[in-house]
């Protein structure tokens, strides 16, 4: 995973205690461990030092900005930075011992300052109110720093987008100005006959290499129909080779029916393969279900899965996430072997099917159910549990209750699709959504 780019600047005022203020900053400069930090810790306190500072940082390619509030100042200095450094900004004020005598730093007042004066100049911010050390404190500062990165990393994403959405399928619509507009992301458009010829002309000698490897993943991997399995491995093959010559983060495929009539095979192995390479790929054209997967997967460093949720057991608090067998093998229950198999409905293979592993999930969604852009946040536990249905399926106990998750799905006339990734990224999410301006939806 990338390091996060944080750039550092500390700020302050020479009528203040600058022993004390230099004693925290160099504090919290020593806990920024983990991330590239550009700055240093001497006190900016003129504007002088302010065009010193912007100088150095510009062309950095920042993710996010730290404006520490070493000591008082007015908000000169932070509107200055804030509006020529192009990064989101993390307003940080530091408490001080109240035991009477001079207050030394009168940090947060200089915060309070500075928060109002961007405030009203329209420029977001967030902040933290913390000694450097503070455990809490760290916590929201990785979930702003990975929001900043996810937000920059977006800017000039590419979704490639392989023939159109199934009619009737209005929840995976593509909105390419919005997109391009709100969140940076570039969506080139693919016919399918192209993508078709290009996988018909895998060499044999890379899908015989690739039937070797799964092997030795997947249990009957040689049951099922010969040809028709190695078109899915062309078609893998085909979408990682598309994927690096256009320079695409993810992908979006019209999965059915034109692979099962036309390639004759099953698109839900190779997507799974796609995906657990961590390229993401919806099926059903589902480029706003790529975007979510690609976000979660920069969150957590982990590939993500587009699901359907399929049931609700009320009367266990749980529901069911399914789908045919595209989810990617790292999310397997290792106390199951995957096994390949076919298609539910079209009786083609390659499909991979597995119970998904047990722990923690993050869930989103960008969604337009509302008919503008917004970011549906949920969590939950995926529980130890057998397969539900043929394919790849898991059993969730929602944070928020099953039957809460229910209404709010169905009332708010979400899209079918969610996806999900492993551990905890609500913060960061959350944040990501004012970062982009966003509305966000808590499931």
């Amino acid at each position: 995973m990338q390091r996060i780019r944080i750039g550092f600047v500390p700020i302050a005022r020479p009528t203040f205690d600058l022993g004390l203020a230099r004693d925290l900053t160099a504090r919290v400069f020593a806990a920024l461990v983990g991330y590239t930090v550009v700055g240093s810790t001497e006190l900016v306190m003129d504007a002088a030092a302010v065009q010193s500072r912007i100088s150095e940082l510009a062309e950095a390619r920042l993710d996010m900005l730290l404006l520490l509030q070493a000591s008082f100042a007015d908000s000169t200095m932070a509107l200055e930075l804030a509006r020529s450094l192009d990064a989101p900004l993390l307003l940080w004020a530091l408490p001080e011992a109240q035991v009477g005598g001079r207050l030394r730093i009168n940090s947060f007042c200089g915060v309070n300052l500075a928060a109002h004066g961007l405030r009203r100049a329209g420029i977001a911010y967030e902040t933290i109110a913390a000694a450097p050390e503070d455990p809490a404190a760290h916590v929201k500062l990785r979930d702003f720093a990975q929001a900043a990165m996810v937000k920059r990393r977006l800017q000039g994403a590419r979704i490639g987008r392989l023939g159109k959405h199934p009619d009737g399928f209005a929840t995976c619509l593509v909105n390419r100005a919005g997109l391009r507009s709100r969140l940076g992301v570039e969506v080139p458009q693919y016919d399918l006959p192209p993508f078709f010829q290009r996988a018909r002309a895998t060499s044999r000698e890379r899908i015989d290499d690739l039937a070797e490897s799964l092997r030795e993943r997947l249990a009957d991997f040689d049951a099922h129909n010969v040809d028709e399995t190695r078109g899915t491995l062309g078609a893998y093959l085909a979408l990682d080779e598309l994927a690096k010559d256009e320079e695409l983060d993810g992908v979006a495929v019209r999965c059915w029916p034109e692979f099962f009539t036309d390639l004759g095979c099953s698109a839900c192995g190779a997507m799974s393969l796609l995906s657990d390479a961590q390229t993401p790929a919806s099926c059903e054209a589902d480029v706003n279900g790529t975007i979510t997967q690609l976000i979660l997967q920069w969150l957590s460093g982990e590939p993500a899965f587009g699901s359907d949720i399929v049931a609700f057991d009320l009367d266990a608090d749980a529901a069911t996430l399914w789908h045919c067998g595209l989810a990617p093998l790292a999310m397997a229950d290792p106390a199951a072997t995957p096994s390949a198999t076919v298609h539910s409905n079209r009786a083609k293979p390659l499909l991979m099917q597995f119970p998904l592993k047990p722990g923690i999930v993050t869930l989103a969604r960008l969604s337009e159910a509302s008919g503008g852009f917004r970011l549906v946040i949920g969590s939950g536990e995926m529980l130890k549990a057998p397969m539900a249905f043929g394919g790849t399926s898991g059993r969730i106990r929602f944070d928020s209750g099953a039957a809460a998750v229910m209404d709010k799905l169905l009332g708010e006339g979400l899209e079918h699709h969610i996806s999900l990734t492993y551990g905890e990224h609500q913060g960061a999410l959350e944040m990501l959504a004012r970062m982009l301006g966003l509305d966000s939806l808590r499931l």
